[in-house]
């Protein structure tokens, strides 16, 4: 929130420095983001008055001015302006100066004839016709005749104002406002707030009530509603006060009444909105939902469909506004208007929200009603837009109006005690400054003895109990006041991770050694994504998601790592190692929440990765988190994934994920012209499998027997079909079995390949005897062979 220093003095008299009242506001609990000082930017440019004029005598286009510049003496000036004259007043930056852009100006010579300065424009200065007349023009500025010379144009123009731009928290909707804003300075200033001018005359013989009917049918989603008629409008541009103030608050003057309604949104943090009379159909105003696909065009002149979700201002035949959020081009003010219906409204805040995000409209009023506006501050901000109507003598304003509220407006009364809300800030603060302290912020108090009796004013609808009135207390009465001591009830305790913890901490580190980059992505993805990638189609889905894109909770987390290695692909970083250790969310029947696991997945891309490369690191986790199971790697059926470089991974006949390249197909959808190898490990399975409890034994003193078998196997048949196989029937001397050689070529029939093993065979006990070892491969190559087909060759 924007908050000029020049407009907070119409509600505070300010006796300290800019720094000292950034550091008090800081001590009640906001923040100044930003010191903007006007015009600090500007320097050296001065006025001056144009004497004499010539024509250059070396270019047509240029004119030698002589220039009075006060202190600075007569000045030669080199221009190309066509709007400057003799005896015209003008800015010039003098040699040094700094324009509002950033740019130098020095002294130079034009054409042979020396210029010692520029003539600025408004453009130079940082400024338009709303803070100057003419500033807007393409041209040198013209000032006022009567503007001292040789003196600062940030002077002259007043252009020496301080804006301070304050972080005001979500609980705190009351200070998104001049007033709001005023009233805690005034607080923490101990300074007595100055109420803006609510009063304003009005004409007995104009009735809102019998011009206008307005009937409000959804209550719920807006609680107050005030109508007020201004007949006989006229339309003209504001006073330059006006423009000036809404310049500082970063808005564009349009004409009176429209700049009236900004000025009330600025200054009240109350949004309204002016209606043109004469396009209120029937003489009513109507609040009620859209109907589904209901159309209406907005004053930007953009046309959206709207739901039953939607709130709308109506007349008896049409919708003239979107509630909260933008009024419709069929009513807009303009130029012809002679009567003009003020609205000013509380709505549902949740409600402006949700319909700004679903149709994609944004504007100043939603972003206001959206943070909450209060039932009191819409009185207000009716009251202040007749009170500048009436000091600007725009139109005749109606002796009555609507106000159509859903409950009698009553002051909340918190009943309390002063030893609960020491008891929350931990030290005891004086009754008396207890008191003093909430009446500066406009409560009444009541002390009894211990008893404390806080009565709320209506536009602080963010308190509730006592602990609310324990920070109201404290932030003015100042957290240095609190002293620090040591916990007296609570015993010590030894920190530290689970043992989950620390095997998630392990695996990340394990990963790390191999090179890979942790990476961490949103929880919400695109339900579309995951039909392109035909994983899981039930999903958690948002109630109130901000786009398509974010619309569901992921079931998987392959999409999302794909994501990032094609980001990665696309701004040229062709080559890298990822994972992943986060949660999914899977839905299960009949149960309302989500069912939440940890996954683990992985990616490597890049010239020198390939599937083997992540079949190795698998392949270490595997061998470290479970030590001494039998893993086997089985054919992957994910159409997301390669039919012949994947697989799943499988341990005690569970699957506990799968790995492999994406499929070809989904990567040129994708948009990837590289492949990548991908896997995705189901974390809270593989827990289950833990097993880091390694078993020493000592090396075999008695020599091993090795055996290679060259096999000639179906093309069909997998590297785990025939392990399986080998070590089922390989007895208890068969140590290890390791795949050396796959060989396909003209020396195979087709429809096969060829694929080597060296087995070893190692007894702890005795001297194994080729006799036994050669009648253990003979039942191995039998059992291939019926079961598998598989031959020697």
């Amino acid at each position: 929130m924007k908050l000029p220093i020049s407009w907070l003095k119409d509600f505070v008299d300010i006796d300290c420095s800019v720094e000292e009242l950034e550091a008090k506001l800081f001590s009640c609990g906001f923040e100044v983001e930003e010191v903007i000082k006007l015009g600090s930017n500007i320097e050296k440019i001065v006025t001056c008055k144009i004497l004499e004029m010539e024509k250059h005598p070396n270019a047509d286009k240029l004119k030698i001015c002589k220039v009075d510049a006060g202190k600075y003496g007569v000045l030669q000036i080199v221009t190309a302006a066509t709007n400057v004259f003799v005896g015209a007043v003008v800015p010039v930056a003098l040699d040094g100066a700094t324009l509002n852009n950033g740019q130098k100006i020095y002294n130079g010579e034009l054409r042979g004839e020396k210029s010692f300065g520029m003539f600025c424009g408004g453009e130079e200065v940082g400024i338009n016709d709303d803070w100057y007349k003419g500033a807007s023009t393409d041209g040198v500025l013209i000032l006022d005749q009567n503007f001292p010379l040789g003196e600062l144009v940030t002077e002259v123009l007043g252009l020496n104002d301080v804006i301070f731009d304050i972080n005001v928290t979500a609980n705190r909707s009351d200070c998104n406002s001049i007033l709001g804003l005023a009233r805690e300075v005034a607080a923490v200033l101990k300074k007595p707030l100055k109420m803006p001018d609510l009063s304003f005359n009005s004409a007995k013989n104009v009735s809102t009530k019998s011009v206008i009917k307005v009937t409000n049918k959804e209550f719920e989603l807006c609680p107050r509603y005030i109508s007020h008629l201004v007949k006989h409008v006229k339309l003209e541009e504001s006073p330059l006060w006006l423009k000036r103030r809404l310049f500082l608050m970063g808005i564009r003057s349009i004409n009176n009444i429209v700049d009236i309604t900004n000025y009330v949104l600025m200054e009240i943090g109350q949004p309204m909105h002016a209606f043109d009379l004469s396009h209120v159909d029937g003489n009513e105003i109507i609040i009620r939902r859209a109907n589904n696909g209901e159309k209406i065009v907005t004053l930007d002149e953009k046309e959206f469909s709207l739901t039953e979700n939607n709130l709308l201002i109506c007349d008896a035949v049409k919708g003239v506004a979107i509630a909260g959020i933008m009024g419709g081009l069929n009513s807009e003010i303009k130029d012809t208007t002679k009567d003009v219906l003020f609205e000013s409204a509380k709505f549902a805040r949740d409600n402006v929200r949700k319909t700004s995000r679903a149709i994609g409209q944004r504007s100043d009023s939603s972003s206001r009603f959206e943070k909450g506006v209060d039932y009191l501050s819409v009185e207000l901000g009716m009251k202040r837009a007749l009170s500048l109507i009436d000091k600007l003598g725009a139109g005749t304003i109606a002796c009555d109006e609507y106000d159509v509220i859903d409950r009698e407006l009553k002051e909340k009364v918190i009943v309390t005690t002063l030893s609960k809300v020491n008891g929350v800030l931990g030290i005891d603060v004086p009754s008396k400054e207890i008191e003093n302290i909430l009446l500066s912020l406009g409560f009444g108090v009541k002390i009894c003895g211990d008893n404390l009796e806080v009565t709320v004013p209506l536009y602080r609808e963010d308190m509730e109990d006592y602990p609310d009135i324990a920070e109201e207390i404290i932030r003015e009465y100042g957290y240095a006041n609190i002293t620090p001591t040591l916990l007296k009830t609570s015993s010590i305790t030894n920190g530290g991770r689970t043992e989950l913890q620390e095997k998630n901490e392990s695996l990340k580190n394990l990963l790390c050694g191999f090179n890979f980059n942790e990476i961490i992505s949103y929880s919400f993805v695109s339900e579309k994504e995951f039909e392109l990638y035909g994983l899981e189609k039930k999903f958690v889905k948002l109630i109130n998601p901000l786009s398509e894109d974010i619309a569901v909770m992921r079931t998987s987390l392959l999409p999302s790592i794909v994501r990032t290695v094609s980001y990665n692909l696309n701004r040229k970083n062709s080559e890298g190692r990822l994972f992943e250790l986060a949660k999914v969310y899977e839905v299960k029947e009949n149960e309302a929440l989500a069912n939440e696991k940890t996954n683990l997945s992985l990616a490597v891309f890049g010239e020198q990765e390939d599937f083997f490369t992540l079949k190795g690191v698998v392949e270490r986790i595997m061998q470290v988190y479970c030590y001494g199971k039998e893993v086997s790697y089985v054919s992957c059926q994910k159409t997301c994934m390669h039919p012949t470089r994947s697989c799943n991974l499988v341990c005690n006949g569970k699957v506990l994920g799968c790995f492999g390249q994406i499929h070809p197909v989904l990567s040129d959808k994708l948009g990837i012209d590289k492949p990548i190898y991908v896997g995705e490990i189901y974390f809270d399975d593989l827990t289950s499998e833990f097993n880091d409890k390694i078993v020493y034994s000592p090396i075999s003193k008695f020599p091993i027997i090795e055996r290679d078998l060259a096999l000639v196997v179906d093309l069909n048949k997998s590297y785990a079909d025939i392990v399986n196989v080998i070590k089922e029937n390989g007895g208890e001397f068969l140590v290890k079995v390791a795949l050396f050689d796959i060989y396909q070529g003209n020396q195979i029939e087709e429809g096969k390949k060829s694929m080597a093993f060296n087995l070893i065979f190692s007894s702890n006990e005795r001297t194994l005897s080729v006799e036994e070892i050669d009648a253990v491969i003979k039942n191995i190559l039998e059992q291939l062979k019926e079961k598998l087909g598989v031959v020697l060759r």
